[in-house]
Protein backbone atom coordinates (compact mmCIF):
# COMPACT_ATOMS: atom_id res chain seq x y z
CA UNK A 1 0.00 0.00 0.00
CA UNK A 2 0.72 3.27 -1.19
CA UNK A 3 -0.35 6.19 0.49
CA UNK A 4 0.06 10.39 2.21
CA UNK A 5 2.74 10.44 4.84
CA UNK A 6 2.86 13.71 6.94
CA UNK A 7 5.55 13.92 8.93
CA UNK A 8 6.31 16.50 11.50
CA UNK A 9 10.13 17.12 13.09
CA UNK A 10 9.84 20.58 15.52
CA UNK A 11 12.55 22.34 16.78
CA UNK A 12 12.95 25.65 18.76
CA UNK A 13 13.08 27.93 16.13
CA UNK A 14 11.62 25.59 13.30
CA UNK A 15 8.77 23.45 12.32
CA UNK A 16 10.13 20.90 9.38
CA UNK A 17 7.53 19.51 7.38
CA UNK A 18 7.32 16.68 5.09
CA UNK A 19 4.52 15.23 2.40
CA UNK A 20 4.82 11.97 0.91
CA UNK A 21 2.16 11.30 -1.97
CA UNK A 22 1.67 8.02 -3.70
CA UNK A 23 5.34 6.95 -3.32
CA UNK A 24 6.31 10.48 -5.58
CA UNK A 25 9.24 12.62 -4.17
CA UNK A 26 8.91 13.52 -0.91
CA UNK A 27 8.19 17.34 -0.74
CA UNK A 28 9.23 19.46 2.75
CA UNK A 29 9.95 22.51 3.92
CA UNK A 30 11.02 24.13 7.05
CA UNK A 31 8.81 26.79 8.33
CA UNK A 32 9.08 29.86 10.66
CA UNK A 33 8.25 29.22 14.41
CA UNK A 34 6.87 32.22 17.13
CA UNK A 35 8.74 32.18 20.28
CA UNK A 36 6.19 31.64 22.95
CA UNK A 37 6.97 30.31 26.11
CA UNK A 38 2.98 28.80 26.56
CA UNK A 39 3.07 25.30 24.87
CA UNK A 40 -0.39 25.59 24.48
CA UNK A 41 -0.03 28.81 22.18
CA UNK A 42 2.77 26.61 19.94
CA UNK A 43 0.62 23.81 19.75
CA UNK A 44 -1.99 26.37 18.22
CA UNK A 45 0.40 28.31 16.37
CA UNK A 46 2.45 25.34 14.93
CA UNK A 47 -0.63 23.33 14.28
CA UNK A 48 -2.06 26.13 12.00
CA UNK A 49 1.27 26.48 10.13
CA UNK A 50 1.68 23.02 9.90
CA UNK A 51 -2.08 22.57 7.68
CA UNK A 52 -1.48 25.37 6.05
CA UNK A 53 1.40 24.42 4.57
CA UNK A 54 -0.43 21.20 3.50
CA UNK A 55 -3.30 22.79 1.53
CA UNK A 56 -1.05 24.96 0.12
CA UNK A 57 0.00 21.96 -2.10
CA UNK A 58 -3.73 21.20 -2.78
CA UNK A 59 -4.21 18.25 -0.71
CA UNK A 60 -7.03 17.83 1.25
CA UNK A 61 -5.60 16.98 4.90
CA UNK A 62 -8.14 13.81 5.01
CA UNK A 63 -6.17 12.28 2.22
CA UNK A 64 -3.32 11.65 4.63
CA UNK A 65 -3.10 8.29 6.01
CA UNK A 66 -0.62 8.23 8.73
CA UNK A 67 1.24 11.08 10.44
CA UNK A 68 4.89 10.54 11.74
CA UNK A 69 6.67 12.89 14.23
CA UNK A 70 9.49 13.03 15.81
CA UNK A 71 9.41 11.91 19.49
CA UNK A 72 9.89 13.71 22.42
CA UNK A 73 10.79 13.10 26.31
CA UNK A 74 8.63 10.33 27.33
CA UNK A 75 9.22 7.01 29.24
CA UNK A 76 12.76 5.89 28.24
CA UNK A 77 12.57 2.53 25.62
CA UNK A 78 14.13 0.50 23.22
CA UNK A 79 14.39 2.44 19.79
CA UNK A 80 11.76 1.59 17.34
CA UNK A 81 8.25 2.99 16.76
CA UNK A 82 5.60 3.77 19.20
CA UNK A 83 2.03 4.85 18.49
CA UNK A 84 1.28 7.92 19.84
CA UNK A 85 -1.19 7.77 22.55
CA UNK A 86 -2.89 9.92 25.52
CA UNK A 87 -0.51 8.18 27.79
CA UNK A 88 1.71 9.66 25.76
CA UNK A 89 0.60 12.67 25.88
CA UNK A 90 0.25 13.17 29.38
CA UNK A 91 3.55 12.14 29.94
CA UNK A 92 4.64 14.67 27.16
CA UNK A 93 3.03 18.01 28.29
CA UNK A 94 3.79 16.96 32.03
CA UNK A 95 7.13 17.17 31.68
CA UNK A 96 7.45 13.98 33.80
CA UNK A 97 10.51 12.66 31.77
CA UNK A 98 12.00 16.12 31.38
CA UNK A 99 11.06 19.39 28.90
CA UNK A 100 12.36 20.01 25.48
CA UNK A 101 10.60 21.57 22.26
CA UNK A 102 10.53 18.27 20.30
CA UNK A 103 7.63 17.38 22.94
CA UNK A 104 5.46 19.37 21.54
CA UNK A 105 5.27 17.13 17.55
CA UNK A 106 3.62 14.31 19.03
CA UNK A 107 1.36 16.51 20.64
CA UNK A 108 0.18 18.07 17.37
CA UNK A 109 0.54 15.09 15.89
CA UNK A 110 -2.04 13.27 18.32
CA UNK A 111 -4.42 16.15 17.80
CA UNK A 112 -4.54 16.15 14.02
CA UNK A 113 -4.63 12.15 13.61
CA UNK A 114 -7.59 12.03 15.90
CA UNK A 115 -9.67 14.87 13.88
CA UNK A 116 -8.52 12.90 10.25
CA UNK A 117 -8.89 9.22 11.66
CA UNK A 118 -5.93 7.84 11.23
CA UNK A 119 -2.68 6.48 13.53
CA UNK A 120 0.07 8.89 14.59
CA UNK A 121 3.73 7.39 15.60
CA UNK A 122 7.04 8.53 17.01
CA UNK A 123 10.22 7.30 15.29
CA UNK A 124 13.49 6.34 17.31
CA UNK A 125 12.25 9.27 20.03
CA UNK A 126 15.06 10.75 22.41
CA UNK A 127 14.73 9.02 25.25
CA UNK A 128 15.51 5.63 23.32
CA UNK A 129 17.70 3.79 26.23
CA UNK A 130 19.37 1.44 25.05
CA UNK A 131 22.41 1.76 27.82
CA UNK A 132 25.09 -0.48 29.33
CA UNK A 133 23.96 -0.85 32.96
CA UNK A 134 26.94 0.74 33.91
CA UNK A 135 26.52 3.76 32.10
CA UNK A 136 23.82 4.65 34.74
CA UNK A 137 25.83 5.12 37.71
CA UNK A 138 25.96 8.75 38.46
CA UNK A 139 28.41 8.83 41.61
CA UNK A 140 25.22 10.07 43.59
CA UNK A 141 23.20 7.00 44.34
CA UNK A 142 20.03 9.08 44.23
CA UNK A 143 21.22 10.29 40.53
CA UNK A 144 21.13 7.80 37.54
CA UNK A 145 22.01 9.29 34.88
CA UNK A 146 19.24 8.43 31.31
CA UNK A 147 19.77 8.63 28.01
CA UNK A 148 18.39 11.79 25.85
CA UNK A 149 20.20 12.74 22.64
CA UNK A 150 19.63 12.97 19.15
CA UNK A 151 18.48 9.34 18.64
CA UNK A 152 16.61 10.04 15.19
CA UNK A 153 19.07 11.71 13.37
CA UNK A 154 22.19 9.49 15.01
CA UNK A 155 20.53 6.18 13.79
CA UNK A 156 20.13 7.47 10.56
CA UNK A 157 23.46 8.46 10.24
CA UNK A 158 24.83 5.02 11.67
CA UNK A 159 22.66 2.94 9.09
CA UNK A 160 23.76 5.35 6.44
CA UNK A 161 27.82 4.91 7.43
CA UNK A 162 26.79 0.88 7.89
CA UNK A 163 26.04 0.69 4.25
CA UNK A 164 28.28 2.86 2.76
CA UNK A 165 30.80 0.37 4.86
CA UNK A 166 29.38 -2.25 3.15
CA UNK A 167 28.52 -4.07 6.78
CA UNK A 168 25.17 -4.16 8.55
CA UNK A 169 24.23 -1.53 11.43
CA UNK A 170 23.98 -4.71 13.95
CA UNK A 171 27.78 -6.00 12.48
CA UNK A 172 29.86 -2.94 13.31
CA UNK A 173 30.48 -0.50 16.06
CA UNK A 174 30.40 3.36 15.91
CA UNK A 175 31.01 6.94 17.19
CA UNK A 176 28.37 9.16 15.83
CA UNK A 177 28.77 12.92 16.89
CA UNK A 178 25.43 14.82 16.03
CA UNK A 179 26.23 18.62 16.27
CA UNK A 180 23.62 20.64 15.55
CA UNK A 181 21.96 23.69 18.65
CA UNK A 182 22.70 20.56 20.66
CA UNK A 183 25.35 18.15 20.12
CA UNK A 184 25.57 14.77 21.44
CA UNK A 185 27.98 11.60 21.29
CA UNK A 186 26.72 8.21 21.09
CA UNK A 187 28.64 5.19 21.27
CA UNK A 188 26.84 2.38 18.70
CA UNK A 189 27.74 -1.08 19.51
CA UNK A 190 26.20 -3.31 17.37
CA UNK A 191 22.37 -1.78 16.95
CA UNK A 192 22.87 -0.21 20.46
CA UNK A 193 23.37 2.73 21.30
CA UNK A 194 25.27 2.03 24.75
CA UNK A 195 26.33 5.00 26.06
CA UNK A 196 25.81 9.03 25.13
CA UNK A 197 26.13 12.20 26.50
CA UNK A 198 22.92 14.03 27.20
CA UNK A 199 21.76 16.59 25.10
CA UNK A 200 20.78 19.07 27.91
CA UNK A 201 23.25 18.59 30.45
CA UNK A 202 26.20 16.43 29.60
CA UNK A 203 28.94 16.82 26.80
CA UNK A 204 30.68 19.48 24.34
CA UNK A 205 29.39 23.39 24.99
CA UNK A 206 27.14 23.74 21.68
CA UNK A 207 26.09 27.01 19.85
CA UNK A 208 23.65 28.03 22.26
CA UNK A 209 23.77 25.15 25.30
CA UNK A 210 26.37 24.82 28.38
CA UNK A 211 27.10 20.91 27.79
CA UNK A 212 28.72 19.50 30.79
CA UNK A 213 30.12 21.92 33.81
CA UNK A 214 32.16 22.06 36.91
CA UNK A 215 29.81 21.49 39.36
CA UNK A 216 31.00 23.20 42.60
CA UNK A 217 31.70 26.44 40.12
CA UNK A 218 27.78 26.17 39.03
CA UNK A 219 26.01 25.43 42.33
CA UNK A 220 28.28 29.06 43.70
CA UNK A 221 26.72 30.83 40.38
CA UNK A 222 23.42 29.29 40.94
CA UNK A 223 23.08 31.21 44.11
CA UNK A 224 20.47 33.90 43.90
CA UNK A 225 19.41 33.18 40.28
CA UNK A 226 16.24 31.81 39.60
CA UNK A 227 15.65 28.09 38.36
CA UNK A 228 14.08 28.96 35.29
CA UNK A 229 16.30 31.98 34.60
CA UNK A 230 19.27 29.33 34.86
CA UNK A 231 17.49 26.47 32.79
CA UNK A 232 17.56 29.66 30.23
CA UNK A 233 20.91 30.25 30.20
CA UNK A 234 22.10 26.73 30.16
CA UNK A 235 19.95 25.39 27.00
CA UNK A 236 19.63 28.30 25.29
CA UNK A 237 21.82 31.59 25.94
CA UNK A 238 25.75 29.30 26.82
CA UNK A 239 27.86 28.08 24.16
CA UNK A 240 28.64 29.89 21.33
CA UNK A 241 26.37 32.38 22.11
CA UNK A 242 27.64 33.51 25.03
CA UNK A 243 31.15 34.02 24.18
CA UNK A 244 30.65 35.02 21.32
CA UNK A 245 27.16 36.97 20.88
CA UNK A 246 25.52 34.36 18.23
CA UNK A 247 24.88 31.06 17.59
CA UNK A 248 25.28 30.71 13.88
CA UNK A 249 28.59 28.96 13.41
CA UNK A 250 29.26 30.82 9.61
CA UNK A 251 29.03 33.86 11.27
CA UNK A 252 31.87 32.71 13.65
CA UNK A 253 34.28 31.31 10.69
CA UNK A 254 33.80 34.88 9.20
CA UNK A 255 35.23 36.49 12.64
CA UNK A 256 37.92 33.86 12.86
CA UNK A 257 39.12 34.69 8.80
CA UNK A 258 39.24 38.36 9.95
CA UNK A 259 41.59 37.86 12.55
CA UNK A 260 39.26 37.10 15.65
CA UNK A 261 41.76 35.06 17.89
CA UNK A 262 39.58 34.57 20.46
CA UNK A 263 36.49 33.75 18.15
CA UNK A 264 39.16 31.06 17.10
CA UNK A 265 40.14 29.98 20.54
CA UNK A 266 36.00 29.62 21.59
CA UNK A 267 35.43 27.58 18.19
CA UNK A 268 38.49 25.77 18.81
CA UNK A 269 37.88 24.77 22.50
CA UNK A 270 34.17 23.36 21.00
CA UNK A 271 35.77 21.11 18.65
CA UNK A 272 38.25 19.80 21.46
CA UNK A 273 35.20 19.33 23.76
CA UNK A 274 33.56 17.12 21.36
CA UNK A 275 36.89 15.11 20.34
CA UNK A 276 37.61 14.51 24.00
CA UNK A 277 33.90 13.12 24.08
CA UNK A 278 34.29 10.76 20.94
CA UNK A 279 37.60 9.62 22.78
CA UNK A 280 35.10 9.07 25.97
CA UNK A 281 32.84 6.71 23.82
CA UNK A 282 35.70 4.93 21.84
CA UNK A 283 36.80 3.88 25.15
CA UNK A 284 32.97 2.46 26.08
CA UNK A 285 33.83 0.28 22.66
CA UNK A 286 37.04 -0.94 23.92
CA UNK A 287 38.94 0.57 21.01
CA UNK A 288 37.01 -1.50 18.64
CA UNK A 289 35.57 0.76 15.80
CA UNK A 290 34.84 1.20 12.36
CA UNK A 291 34.11 5.02 11.65
CA UNK A 292 33.45 8.05 13.51
CA UNK A 293 30.41 9.30 12.19
CA UNK A 294 29.89 13.02 12.19
CA UNK A 295 26.32 14.50 11.02
CA UNK A 296 24.11 17.60 11.70
CA UNK A 297 24.07 21.10 10.58
CA UNK A 298 27.48 22.10 11.95
CA UNK A 299 29.01 18.78 9.65
CA UNK A 300 29.00 21.92 6.75
CA UNK A 301 31.83 23.29 8.94
CA UNK A 302 34.95 22.50 7.09
CA UNK A 303 36.76 24.36 10.13
CA UNK A 304 35.07 22.43 12.63
CA UNK A 305 35.23 19.65 10.69
CA UNK A 306 39.01 19.84 10.19
CA UNK A 307 39.67 20.63 13.85
CA UNK A 308 38.16 17.18 14.68
CA UNK A 309 39.79 15.29 12.56
CA UNK A 310 43.17 16.06 13.68
CA UNK A 311 42.05 15.09 17.72
CA UNK A 312 40.11 11.56 16.47
CA UNK A 313 41.91 10.73 13.27
CA UNK A 314 44.00 8.29 14.45
CA UNK A 315 40.79 6.57 16.56
CA UNK A 316 39.12 5.17 13.17
CA UNK A 317 38.54 6.35 9.84
CA UNK A 318 35.99 9.72 10.04
CA UNK A 319 32.90 9.93 7.92
CA UNK A 320 30.90 13.43 7.49
CA UNK A 321 26.79 13.46 6.43
CA UNK A 322 26.08 17.09 6.48
CA UNK A 323 22.86 18.47 7.76
CA UNK A 324 20.12 16.23 8.59
CA UNK A 325 17.73 13.69 6.83
CA UNK A 326 15.00 13.09 9.97
CA UNK A 327 12.48 13.98 7.49
CA UNK A 328 13.33 11.72 5.12
CA UNK A 329 13.44 9.06 7.86
CA UNK A 330 10.03 9.81 9.23
CA UNK A 331 8.15 9.77 5.45
CA UNK A 332 10.33 6.98 4.43
CA UNK A 333 9.21 5.06 8.28
CA UNK A 334 5.47 6.00 7.35
CA UNK A 335 5.61 4.50 4.19
CA UNK A 336 7.06 1.42 5.50
CA UNK A 337 4.01 1.04 8.32
CA UNK A 338 1.78 1.63 5.16
CA UNK A 339 3.24 -1.44 3.71
CA UNK A 340 3.15 -3.81 6.34
CA UNK A 341 7.12 -3.72 6.72
CA UNK A 342 7.44 -2.30 10.16
CA UNK A 343 6.45 -3.12 13.17
CA UNK A 344 4.73 -0.42 15.38
CA UNK A 345 5.06 -0.83 19.15
CA UNK A 346 2.33 0.21 22.02
CA UNK A 347 3.36 3.36 24.74
CA UNK A 348 4.56 2.84 27.17
CA UNK A 349 7.64 0.60 25.94
CA UNK A 350 7.16 -2.68 27.59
Amino acid sequence: MQGIVLALNIGSTSTKVGLLLEGEPLISETLPAQDAYDDQIQIRQRKEVIETFIRMYGIDLHAVDIIVSRGGLMQPGPSGIYRINRAMCDDLISYRYGRHVSSLGPLIAFAMARSLGVDAVVVDPPSTDEFHELARFSGIPCITRVSAFHVLNQKAAARKASGDLKKRYHEINLVVVHMGGGITIGAHGKGRVIDATHGLSEGPFTPERAGGLPIRELLMYAQGHAEKDMEALLSGSSGLFAYLGTKDASVVEEKIRTGDGFAESVYRAMAYQISKDVGAMATVLKGDIQAVVLTGGLAHSDMLVSWIREMVGFIAPLIVYPGEDEIAVLLDSGLRILRGEEAVFPYPPL
